[in-house]
């Protein structure tokens, strides 16, 4: 094994967290990476001056965060963690306070905002003719015009967020629509009627500058078109 830094002694042995500190700490100060080993729970215990016990819970900690892994005849060795499973683990706890959903809400809409240059630039024709299908049912429906539907949105905005091909930012997607659940429950009924400031852009507008490529226009018909969200947390806010 070659030559690393070393791991400073404990003051205080009942803290698991430090040991979880020093571990990390030890993992970036000697740059390890995806599939180098680390030392066993005894020579952790040995430099740390702590139990094994204690450092097995820590490890057991960045295991279950996808830090470390076991491998057969290797030890215990560096993983790649998947931070969004982590992050969905979280969410369907339903355990995340109001505060946090709020502030993973104005997240959502920063992402769908920002996402725009992506979706012009890998959009296909397949794409489109799905949206279309996607926006004619919503017509059938007879649901569109200036009426928020949460169905529609999750429908019409996760195919924009699978056209943005980032695979990240579509997993985040997914795991972020319980946030347009708690907004709906919370602020807006499913047919309550919200009063837009200006000019209501319905998704078939939106579609419609897909097609043609205008992405200026798309981008501030989003905007429109997301206003009753950017309205509850910017208030006042002109797009």
């Amino acid at each position: 094994m070659k030559n690393r830094v070393g791991l400073k002694p404990l003051t205080n042995l009942s803290l698991v967290d430090k040991v979880e500190i020093s571990i990390t700490e030890y993992i970036k100060s000697n740059k390890l990476e995806v599939g180098d080993t680390i030392p066993k729970e005894m020579e952790f215990a040995e430099a740390l001056g702590v139990s094994r016990t204690v450092v097995r819970e820590a490890l057991t900690r960045l295991r279950t965060i996808g830090i470390i892994d076991s491998k057969k005849h290797k030890g215990m060795v560096l993983s790649q963690p998947d931070f969004i499973e982590n992050f969905e683990k979280i969410m369907e706890t339903n355990l995340v306070g109001d505060d946090t959903l709020k502030d993973i809400f104005e997240l959502r809409l920063i992402m769908e905002m920002g996402m725009v240059d992506l979706v012009f630039a890998r959009k296909t024709d397949e794409d489109l003719v799905e949206l279309g299908n996607i926006v004619d049912q919503m017509e059938k429906g007879k649901i569109e015009s200036h009426v928020f539907s949460l169905k529609n949105e999750v429908a019409f905005h996760g195919k924009l967020y699978e056209m943005s091909g980032n695979k990240t930012l579509h997993r985040l997607q997914n795991i972020l629509l319980p946030v347009f659940q708690y907004v709906h429950d919370h602020k807006l009924d499913d047919a309550k009627t919200y009063m837009y400031k200006k000019k209501f852009v319905t998704h078939r507008e939106l579609l419609n500058y897909l097609k043609e490529g205008n992405k200026e226009k798309f981008r501030k018909g989003l905007a429109r078109h997301l206003e009753p969200h950017f309205d509850r947390v910017l208030r006042n806010a002109e797009f």
